[in-house]
């Protein structure tokens, strides 16, 4: 799936709360100043080109639904990161958290102990 931008990424957050929606929705869902109507409208049909979104036509409108859910998208963009800038390797991932302090060495022995359990299950 194509990453998004920033701004699509906000709008997504819109549907994943809500569910579906017309884009007028979305532009009342923003605080004043509200961006305006046709820049959601280029978001929402950029994010439906991307496999996002989808829609279903509604009288003259569309009313647009997510396709890929909050934790779908957490996961394929955490797997792009790691791919980007960790070689595909998760345990460089842990490896440079534990060099910078970011994560504990009990921490690092409760992970160890998930994954025994997963290995045994």
């Amino acid at each position: 799936m194509k990453e998004i931008t920033t701004r699509e990424e906000e709008v997504m957050r819109h549907f994943w709360s809500a569910g579906a929606l017309f884009v007028k929705q979305i532009v009342d869902m923003y605080p004043d100043p509200k961006p305006h109507f046709n820049t959601i409208s280029t978001y929402v049909r950029s994010l439906e080109e991307k496999g996002y979104l989808n829609h279903e036509a509604l009288g003259t409108t569309f009313r647009y639904f997510p396709v890929i859910s909050e934790e779908e998208y957490k996961k394929g963009n955490l797997g792009n990161v790691i791919k980007k800038y960790f070689d595909s390797s998760y345990l460089n991932v842990v490896s440079t958290f534990i060099r910078e302090d970011k994560i504990s060495v009990d921490e690092v022995k409760r992970l160890l102990e998930e994954v025994e359990k997963q290995s045994k299950e």
